[in-house]
Formats: structure tokens, C-alpha cells, sequence
């Protein structure tokens, strides 16, 4: 097992090399743009060979790599041109934001979906089950943008109940958390109970849980022994994946609430063309990406020991 997580570990630092490289090349690669991206379009040739020389940009291509890449590693990302400071002053309080929202709508998504999943795969064909597949198709099939504007309708404008912005001008509030993490659980949930489902049911039709259940072992035992361990493997890799869409891809939620969190950050620096910012934010983003997966990887073979990899 041992073995087994440092090779894990040694492909996703490979990975990341990699990723850092092809990032390099597709941003960093001419200096002319990035100085343009930098000082801005109205900026003289003087200007730009002179920011060029103090930023090492004359040097060759692959020490100016070594150099990027060193600078990631001791966290310094460059200076952003649109909010003027280094990019961690941003980046970290806008990844931190995202995180509280992450954690309170996994919070709720996840027991909420693995009981109702669990449930209608053990009945499968029922009222329950069909209830559950069709709540959970309907509240995957509605976009993100749908629901906040459908839920702002009822909330915020309709019974006045909730703030329509999640700013935080005056500080945290967690009331102004409700409808994001609202518009999130609803849209992801359908997603981990469909999945959860499938393969509950799928385990529930296998030889070892009708012989067990033949032999007269509680039904109790029979499911929270031998049925659900399987059975959540599948979720427990879409649960996962979801940990990178929360990241980068919640730009929609973010931006819709004024909620000054990582994919809104994205969001700025992609339409400033903030190139440090984005340089960032991509590294940030794929670290997670891959962690995630690494984790999931060691995951399977504590769910099911029968799980190996070589």
C-alpha cells in the first residue's frame, strides 16, 4: 500500500510538471504578449523591453522556465495588473471563499444523495425509487443560472426571505450563503443520487446478497456489511470529480451572487486578461484536478480490499 501511494504520488508530481510546462509554452512562450498583457496595448517598445529586462524575459526559454516554475513554488505568482498586488494576496482569500461554499454544499449533498440514492437502488422499480429518479432528473436537467434566478424569483423578490447578493460587504454572513449553496446542491444532486442508485441496485441483483439474504442474515446486516460497501465505490469517484467542478466551475453561481470566490476570480482575470492571475488559478486548479484523483485511487482499495493497482 505503501508502494502503491508513492507511485500515486510521484505520477501526479509528474502530471504537474507536465501541465506546467504546457502552460508555460501557451502563456509564457513570446514576451512580446505578455508584456502587451502586462503594461497594456498603448504602451511603447521602450516600455516593453525595458519591463521585459527586469523580469529575466531575455533569458533563455529553458531557464525562464526553471525560473517560473521556482517562483510557483514558493508561492510567488507574480503581481496582478488588474487589482494591483501580488496575485496570493487574491488568490488565497477568493480560494478560501469558494472552499466555505464547497463545504456547505457538500455539507448537504452528500448524505442527503447517498441516503435517497441508497434507498431507491434497495427498491428498485417502487414509487420511492421512481420518485427519487425523477426529482434527481429534473433538478440535473435545470442549469445552474435557471435555478438562481427561478429561486432569487421566490426568495429574494417573492417572500423577501434572503439577500439576492452573497458580497459580504459587512462581513461573513451565513444567510447570504443559503441560495448559493441552494443553486449548487440542487443542480449536483441529482448527479450523486442517480449514480448512488445505479450502483446500489446493481450490487443488490449480485449472488453473494441473495445468498446472504437467503441464509436469513438480518436485512439490516445484509446492506450496511456487505451492499454498501460496493456500492460506493461509483459515488465515491463522481463525488470526487465533483470537487473540481466545485472549484472551476461554479463561475455561473459565483458571478450570478456577486460572491467573490475562485471561479468568479477566473472569471475577472480571463476577461482582463490577467495573465498571472489565470497562470494561477490554472496551476491551482489542476493541483486539485489531480489530488482529487490521487485520493480517489486510495480510496477504492479501503472500500473494496479487493481492489488492487499495480
Amino acid at each position: 500500500m505503501v508502494s502503491f501511494i508513492a507511485k500515486r504520488v510521484a505520477l501526479m508530481a509528474m502530471t504537474m510538471v507536465a501541465v506546467s510546462i504546457l502552460l508555460f509554452l501557451l502563456l509564457e512562450i513570446s514576451p512580446g504578449n505578455v508584456a502587451t498583457k502586462v503594461l497594456g496595448p498603448f504602451a511603447t517598445a521602450e516600455q516593453k523591453n525595458l519591463w521585459l529586462e527586469k523580469h529575466g524575459y531575455f533569458e533563455p526559454v529553458w531557464v525562464r522556465y526553471l525560473d517560473w516554475a521556482g517562483n510557483f513554488l514558493t508561492g510567488d505568482f507574480g503581481e496582478s495588473h488588474r487589482f494591483k498586488v501580488p496575485v496570493a494576496d487574491v488568490l488565497w482569500p477568493r480560494l478560501w471563499n469558494t472552499a466555505i461554499l464547497g463545504f456547505w454544499t457538500f455539507a448537504f449533498l452528500i448524505p442527503v444523495s447517498l441516503i435517497l440514492g441508497v434507498l431507491a437502488g434497495m427498491r428498485e422499480g417502487s414509487k420511492l425509487d421512481r420518485t427519487i429518479s425523477v426529482t434527481s432528473v429534473l433538478t440535473t436537467s435545470v442549469p445552474e443560472f435557471a435555478s438562481a434566478v427561478f429561486l432569487s424569483a421566490i426568495f429574494v423578490f417573492g417572500l423577501g426571505w434572503l439577500p439576492g447578493t452573497s458580497g459580504m460587504i459587512n462581513g461573513f454572513d451565513l444567510k447570504q450563503l443559503v441560495l448559493p449553496v441552494l443553486v449548487l446542491f440542487l443542480y449536483d444532486f441529482g448527479y450523486v443520487a442517480r449514480m448512488t442508485r445505479a450502483s446500489m441496485a446493481e450490487v443488490m441483483t449480485t449472488p453473494y446478497i441473495r445468498t446472504a439474504i437467503l441464509k436469513g442474515l438480518p436485512y439490516r446486516q445484509v446492506i450496511l456489511k456487505h451492499a454498501l460497501r460496493n456500492a460506493l465505490i461509483a459515488p465515491f469517484t463522481v463525488i470526487m470529480l465533483q470537487l473540481n467542478w466545485l472549484l472551476s466551475g461554479v463561475i455561473v453561481v459565483e458571478f450570478f451572487f456577486a460572491y467573490k470566490g475562485f471561479g468568479a476570480l477566473l472569471l475577472e482575470a480571463s476577461l482582463n486578461q490577467d495573465i498571472f492571475v489565470i497562470e494561477a488559478c490554472a496551476m491551482v486548479a489542476v493541483f486539485v484536478a489531480v489530488a482529487t484523483q490521487t485520493i480517489a485511487d486510495i480510496g477504492y482499495t479501503y472500500l473494496n480490499p479487493r481492489i488492487r493497482f499495480s
